[in-house]
């Protein structure tokens, strides 16, 4: 007979204990903590044919687990993810959760524009590009009205790179937005950016813009809201009142994409730059969201913008006109004419009787001088149709103006903008 040694008997019941654990994990006999022998599920729920929280249960009756952001109850042992355990900070794993939900439903948006060859022809030849928000799933885009402005075709570019001809809805010059239109294939479902809300946005809060800058598909970049209520004067001389300034880095080809905060609501519409050098030097600006939402509204309902105006012609003062004139302010507009019956003339605004030409023009002196429309400073016509920007027709503001020297407020109601022919 064999005579084994303490440390072996020692050894050999340590295996058998080990054996005997693994032989009752197996046959079920033991259960881990909070998993219900031979189910995978959560205790409570064994033999119930009820789902645990956190899971979701098809018709065939199969246990899938919900993604996490859509619920915090505990999930199956069985449903982690080995992503769950990989070293990203929590910072990372916020930009890839956005990006993730979010890149399919930004658009590339290229555009064909129509030139004249050497032999006075017109022919087709490629435009500029941009991007784009899938806004809803009937296929509707929103962008920048620049993006688009003077194309005679327009393409809409999806994340599986399949290209869908788009149709212009609607366009607003004065705010830079624009809807578009495609007919996406019957049954494909389209991924859209909801809106969020820009009234409480904070300087510092992070913000991750979604674009094609350089023809770069769908590219993320992150930074924070810089600033907040600044006026930028576009291109076509008009101002867009509450910019969004971010150092999120922008570059040409972002034009027209999505601005989102960290829960991926859009905030804003990426839209331009200030760069010396035409790259990114970490300023750029996004029209707010809640323009945009004004906008699009009525795009949808109307096909185009409907704003008040004041119907009577004025002129921009300029240093020739106030010295020749001898006003008594330097800026301000000059109402030359007031439209005869209507609404300005009858609330009370004065128009000038002198004439006198300058270069092409014919101005006529001595009329009040408008200094402030619906509480904004107006020195220019910038400020004035900025001032006008959400104002209906049909709508009443007050006009500050100077009469013989003297400061008055009139009340004048406004009418539509295509009344005046512009």
């Amino acid at each position: 007979m064999r005579v084994y040694s303490r440390r072996q008997l020692v050894f050999f019941s340590v295996l058998s204990g080990l054996i005997v654990l693994a032989l009752g994990f197996g046959l079920g006999l033991f259960r881990l903590p909070g998993v219900s022998s031979g189910e995978g599920v959560p205790d409570g729920s064994a033999g119930t044919g009820e789902a645990a929280a956190g899971e979701a249960v098809d018709e065939g009756g199969l246990v899938e687990p919900i993604p996490r952001q859509l619920s915090q109850s505990p999930r199956p042992v069985n449903a982690l993810n080995m992503t769950d355990l990989l070293p990203y900070s929590e910072d990372e794993r916020e930009n890839i959760s956005i990006y993730e939900r979010y890149n399919a439903a930004v658009v590339n948006i290229t555009t064909e524009v129509v030139a004249i060859n050497w032999f006075l022809e017109p022919v087709p030849q490629d435009g500029g590009s941009g991007s784009g928000s899938i806004i809803d799933t009937k296929g509707y885009v929103l962008t920048n009205n620049h993006v688009i402005e003077n194309a005679s075709k327009v393409y809409i570019n999806l994340v599986d790179g399949s290209q869908f001809e788009g149709s212009v809805v609607g366009t607003d010059s004065e705010n830079d937005i624009a809807v578009l239109k495609f007919d996406p294939p019957q049954g494909q479902e389209l991924q859209t950016i909801p809106f969020g809300s820009s009234d409480n946005l904070k300087v510092g809060q992070k913000v991750l813009a979604i674009g094609n800058p350089f023809a770069f598909e769908r590219t993320l970049t992150v930074g924070i809201v810089s600033g907040l209520g600044r006026p930028i004067q576009t291109s076509q001389q008009n101002i867009i009142r509450d910019m969004i300034q971010t150092d999120a880095s922008i570059n040409p080809g972002n034009s027209g994409g999505p601005l989102l905060d960290t829960q991926g609501r859009m905030i804003g519409i990426n839209t331009m730059i200030y760069s010396p050098s035409g790259g990114s030097v970490g300023i750029g600006f996004a029209i707010p969201v809640n323009t945009a939402k004004r906008v699009v509204a009525e795009i949808l309902q109307y096909g185009k913008v409907r704003r008040g105006r004041i119907d009577a012609t004025v002129v921009q003062l300029f240093p020739a006109l106030v010295r020749y004139a001898n006003l008594p302010v330097s800026q301000g507009l000059l109402v030359s004419r007031t439209r005869r019956s209507g609404q300005a003339e009858r609330a009370g605004l004065r128009q000038g009787t002198e004439a006198v030409r300058y270069r092409s023009t014919v101005i006529y002196l001595g009329g009040d001088i408008i200094t402030s429309v619906d509480g904004m400073k107006t020195d220019t016509y910038a400020d004035l149709f900025s001032a006008l920007e959400d104002n209906k027709p049909g709508e009443r503001v007050k006009v500050e103006v100077i009469r013989g020297g003297r400061p008055l407020t009139l009340d004048v109601t406004l009418v539509d903008q295509e009344e005046l022919g512009n």
